[in-house]
């Protein structure tokens, strides 16, 4: 039950530790989605969640500290997806592809709605897809994608994974005490960039930009972990 149910943005949180994280992929009319991932820890970060991992026992000598099969099959059993096969290309980086059966369901936390809504209109109509994230929901839709990763982030005190309430600058100062400046930094200056082609042309984009069918986003990862105020992104096509 841990997998679908326990405490813990992205695609979204298999990349919400401090690193180098890209989304790509496709959207198609009918609401199922192609997506590749690539998620890569940063060095300090890499040094603190291996000493965790050991501390704790959740990772045995040779194990990678970002798992492509461990969070696979975690993914695999959420609901909206279809197939995950993510694969290690570093002890610390994994990539892969991701597809959605149904991007309305994809990690809805039982009969609730889901943090994404999608809404595809008639050819003389508009299409519709939006993301909202916030403290509300964002432990259990860590959960539904990795228990080991909302076990690292709850270690790193993110609002993400324990839902509590601080500032960005509060939780950067936590950060700083218990650990050091240069975690805190690489949090800071780490971000998530999508790319995602749409059914049809876009028309507008809130919180990225656009070009023909393709919007982009830079995510903040501070903003994604702190989610000091509900993050919202919107795309509508024609």
């Amino acid at each position: 039950m841990r997998r679908i149910t326990g405490a813990a943005l992205s695609l979204l949180a298999l990349l919400f530790a401090s690193c180098t994280a890209r989304v790509s992929g496709s959207l198609m009319a009918d609401g199922q989605a192609n997506l590749n991932v690539y998620a890569a820890l940063e060095p300090r970060m890499t040094v603190l969640i291996g000493g965790l991992a050991a501390a704790s026992g959740t990772m045995q000598p040779g194990m990678p500290l970002l798992n492509g099969p461990s969070i696979s099959a975690s993914m695999s059993a959420a609901p909206g997806v279809s197939s995950v096969s993510l694969v290690n290309t570093a002890p610390t980086a994994i990539e892969g592809p991701i597809k959605v059966s149904q991007l309305g369901d994809f990690l809805t936390l039982g009969n609730t709605k889901g943090f994404i809504s999608f809404e595809q209109g008639s050819a003389a109509q508009s299409g519709r897809c939006a993301v909202v994230i916030s403290r509300d929901f964002g432990p259990d839709i860590l959960a539904l994608i990795s228990p080991e990763m909302s076990d690292y982030l709850a270690a790193l005190m993110a609002p993400l994974a324990t839902g509590e309430e601080l500032t960005k600058d509060e939780y950067l100062a936590l950060v700083r005490s218990v650990y050091s400046n240069g975690i805190a930094n690489e949090i800071a200056g780490a971000v998530i960039r999508a790319s995602i082609e749409f059914p049809g042309p876009v028309q507008s984009v809130k919180g990225g930009s656009f070009s023909g069918r393709r919007a982009e986003f830079v995510i903040s990862l501070l903003d994604v972990l702190v989610l000091e105020t509900p993050l919202s992104y919107e795309v509508v096509w024609r």
